[in-house]
């Protein structure tokens, strides 16, 4: 279900638990504590029928060096896949990117989804050709952040720390 990446550094963003080489630890944090900390679990989606690709992987490989855990789960997903995905891996954020133009459609899916399975602590981010009054019409749905093409991987990284629902380490209720 999964599709895995090699990062520059040989590590993988697939498997989860697998050491991330590359990973930014604070100064101050010792590298024992750092490696016993739970990391934040992001899953990177493709949905829809759209094959590009290319700004999804950028993400997933800046979350990764971010010291989170990816899993990219591939082109063309369905928003069954996604959710489906989302609950075996045990995600803290979904990020899903979508070029096709079919947002209004699949992304609410997704987002009822989630909410079935008990996930609505889940950060959902969606990123993408996303006209502004769609991108406002999906954050009243339940979508917390809307990114367009540029946005620095930086304010992603940023926003996914700074909004991840439940403290890391804490089992999901």
């Amino acid at each position: 279900m999964t599709e895995e990446i090699k990062g520059l550094s040989g590590g993988s963003m697939a498997r989860p638990g697998s050491p991330k080489f590359g990973a930014s630890i604070p100064s101050s944090t010792t590298l024992p504590e750092a490696l016993s900390r739970p990391r934040i679990r992001v899953l990177i989606a493709k949905l829809g029928l759209d094959g590009h690709d290319r700004g999804a992987k950028v993400v997933a490989r800046a979350l990764r060096d971010a010291g989170m855990e990816v899993v990219y789960t591939g082109i063309r997903q369905t928003p069954e896949m996604v959710a489906e995905a989302a609950l075996q891996e045990d995600v803290d954020v979904v990020g899903i990117s979508i070029l096709s133009g079919a947002h209004m459609a699949l992304v609410p899916r997704v987002l009822q989804l989630l909410k079935q399975n008990g996930m609505e602590d889940v950060l959902v981010l969606v990123g993408g050709i996303i006209p502004d009054e769609d991108a406002t019409a999906l954050q009243k749905m339940g979508v917390d952040a809307v990114f367009g093409p540029g946005t620095p991987t930086q304010e992603i990284v940023e926003f996914i720390r700074g909004h991840v629902r439940h403290p890391i380490g804490e089992a999901r209720t």
